[in-house]
């Protein structure tokens, strides 16, 4: 996803403390008066993560960066800012938004680009449940699992596409993964046009965490 060098274990517990001390008490803004717990991406407050979410335990928080896009339409590669959240409430599913912009040659933000929410969830077998609605009017389901600890895989089991929505949005796979300087890395690889079998790379990015 990345080709971010290799650090060794101390080297990589040293930068993840080192980054919670400007994250660690950052969170996701709240109205503060729902009868109900509130969303949290931040797991040192709010409630306390289900039990049934351990597995994803590490994506929790907010993560930002720049990522490449190659559209399977043809119409053209872009580079694009992007910001991810994995939250939660207290109850056993993940909530997940996603909003992308464009970028320009001097990594300057052009407009925004596209937008995704969802929700995640893992059975205790480690199978896991990827719903997400596009804001360019497709909504997907996925189905995958931990590769590792730090790891995870999904790929396409459902589009549905709305009359207006993408039509070269193919069934395709998705990876998502803690690099070793603790970034999220993902890549969205996409059916690619004319053919079966053939996976292209549609979208990657590597982020680092602002809060949580």
């Amino acid at each position: 996803m990345s080709d971010t060098p290799e650090i060794g274990g101390n080297e990589a517990v040293a930068r993840a403390a080192e980054q919670a001390k400007t994250t660690a008490s950052r969170n996701i803004p709240t109205l503060g008066d729902l009868p109900v717990a509130e969303d949290t991406a931040n797991l040192r407050q709010g409630p306390d993560l289900h039990d049934g979410l351990l597995a994803l335990l590490p994506l929790i928080g907010v993560w930002r960066g720049e990522g490449n896009a190659a559209p399977t339409d043809g119409t053209g590669q872009y580079a694009f800012g992007q910001q991810v959240v994995f939250a939660h409430d207290g109850e056993n599913y993940i909530s997940y938004s996603s909003r992308i912009w464009r970028l320009d040659d001097e990594g300057k933000a052009t407009g925004q680009d596209r937008r995704e929410t969802g929700f995640l969830r893992i059975d205790l077998k480690d199978n896991i449940e990827f719903v997400t609605a596009h804001s360019d009017g497709a909504v997907e389901i996925m189905y995958g699992r931990p590769l590792t600890e730090r790891a995870w895989q999904l790929e396409s089991a459902s589009t549905m596409v709305t009359e207006t929505g993408p039509t070269a949005l193919g069934p395709g796979k998705r990876l998502y993964g803690l690099m070793p300087n603790n970034n999220l890395g993902w890549v969205d690889e996409r059916l690619a046009p004319g053919t079966t079998d053939e996976l292209v790379p549609w979208m990657s990015a590597e982020l680092t965490r602002v809060m949580g």
